[in-house]
């Protein structure tokens, strides 16, 4: 019988994450290289962790959607070298459209777990400005002609539209009070400092104004009200509910990570800001593509003896308002928990697409440092052509101090108060702290 080296899977470590500032397409980044927007990526997390030799990371995966031009030939291969790591440091790209960057994660780290690399960095980039969604795509007659697939399931915009048919309830005056609250959200992080800190800032090139330190998202409007939202067009159905103001929009960005194994962070010194405990995907019919996350995280939560309730923060991605309502209404979570994206979503930063997961994972990260009274949060996302993509984290600093907080800001500890409350109401005889 063959015995393996190791006794048994190692933990995984998400060290640190960082990500350019997303831009809209034909924005700040028109005359900036997708590759350069992922080079900048890499080296800020060396320059960020000095203690990490570069000849230790054993592969680097760097996800795109559309793998042509500038974002394509093996970029994370090809990013890897003009990052300046050593020439043995292999790499590979990954297409799960906007799950990509997630799955380069979960593909790294089980090749950590298992002792097949020490140290991985994982991400994604995307210029839509450069490559639309689709560009050269080609798709098979057959979806058409055997009537394999709605032929809406092309249309993201679509799709969303048809969750709305689904779903009733969620009104678009409901979709457009989410949108709001993602705007606000987002405003109130800038202001407080939270966003800043994992942004790489990038000079970007403008042949008629000349170069631009880009440091701030530039898609986020502070400025949205109900009223505007209101007055949008809707344009993937007449009459319809999805709006550009209640979707996220077309962008460019990329977005990276170094996981690590748990014995080789302590061998490194390194920091350990959340610890992989579990993972899942699942398909859904493609023209509701936008409910992928609720199979993807029951599954998730399956695997990993968890329930829902010991989900102290969800980072969701806010691809339409639509789908996010629907996750929410499925487990029985309120539009305005406090637990669900603090720091605002994908409808006010932007979705870059195959880069959006590891922003997710950075922001939960950072959330998980200044809530030890939090022990699992989770990201997730509805992915084209019908998946979800689901990960579970634990929190490294968790206490079990259900009123405890780094001493942030006190919504911060509104938040974590809340919580409490909410875990004991829905679970008899459990504090927050079980989170």
């Amino acid at each position: 019988m063959f015995q393996s080296a190791r006794d048994s899977v190692r933990d995984v470590v998400f060290v640190d994450g960082v990500r350019t500032p997303f831009g809209k397409a034909k924005g700040v980044y028109s005359e900036t290289r997708a590759d350069d927007l992922i080079v900048k990526v890499i080296r800020e997390l060396l320059r960020r962790n000095p203690a990490l030799p570069a000849e230790r990371i054993d592969d680097v995966a760097i996800a795109a959607t559309t793998q042509t031009g500038d974002q394509g030939l093996t970029i994370g291969r090809v990013a890897g070298i003009l990052a300046g790591l050593p020439q043995s440091v292999p790499g590979y790209a990954i297409d799960r459209m906007c799950a990509g960057a997630v799955t380069a994660v979960t593909t790294t780290a089980s090749a950590i777990a298992v002792g097949a690399y020490d140290v991985a960095i994982a991400g994604g980039v995307e210029h839509m400005g450069r490559h639309p969604m689709g560009e050269g795509a080609d798709p098979n007659p057959r979806f058409v002609s055997e009537k394999l697939i709605d032929t809406s399931a092309l249309v993201m915009g679509q799709t969303a539209e048809n969750v709305h048919d689904r779903y009733p309830t969620i009104t678009k005056e409901r979709a457009d009070a989410y949108a709001l609250a993602s705007q606000r959200k987002v405003a109130k992080a800038y202001a407080d400092g939270l966003i800043q800190p994992d942004l790489a800032p990038v000079a970007a090139r403008h042949t008629e104004s000349g170069w631009e330190l880009v440091t701030t998202d530039e898609p986020p409007r502070p400025d949205t009200t109900l009223a505007g939202l209101a007055g949008l067009k809707t344009p993937f159905r007449p009459h319809g509910r999805v709006t550009a103001g209640n979707a996220a929009g077309i962008n460019d960005g990329a977005t990276g990570c170094i996981l690590a194994a748990g014995d080789v962070v302590e061998e490194l010194g390194l920091t350990a800001k959340m610890r992989l405990a579990g993972f899942g995907f699942a398909g859904v019919e493609p023209h509701v593509m936008g409910l992928g996350p609720i199979p993807s995280t029951e599954k998730a939560l399956a695997r990993t003896g968890l329930s829902i309730d010991d989900i102290g923060l969800f980072e969701l991605n806010e691809a339409f308002a639509v789908q996010v309502l629907a996750f929410l209404d499925h487990f029985g979570i309120a539009d305005d928990d406090p637990r669900v994206n603090p720091f605002g979503g994908a409808i006010a930063l932007g979705h870059p697409l195959a880069s959006s997961g590891v922003r997710l994972m950075t922001q939960l990260a950072r959330q998980f440092a200044d809530r030890p009274d939090v022990r699992y949060g989770l990201t997730a996302m509805c992915v084209g052509f019908g998946m979800g993509a689901t990960t579970i984290w634990e929190n490294p600093h968790f206490t079990g101090d259900a009123g405890a907080t780094n001493g942030r800001s006190s919504a911060n500890a509104a938040s974590a108060a809340a919580n409490a409350a909410s875990t004991a109401a829905r679970t008899p005889g459990r504090t927050g702290g079980a989170r």
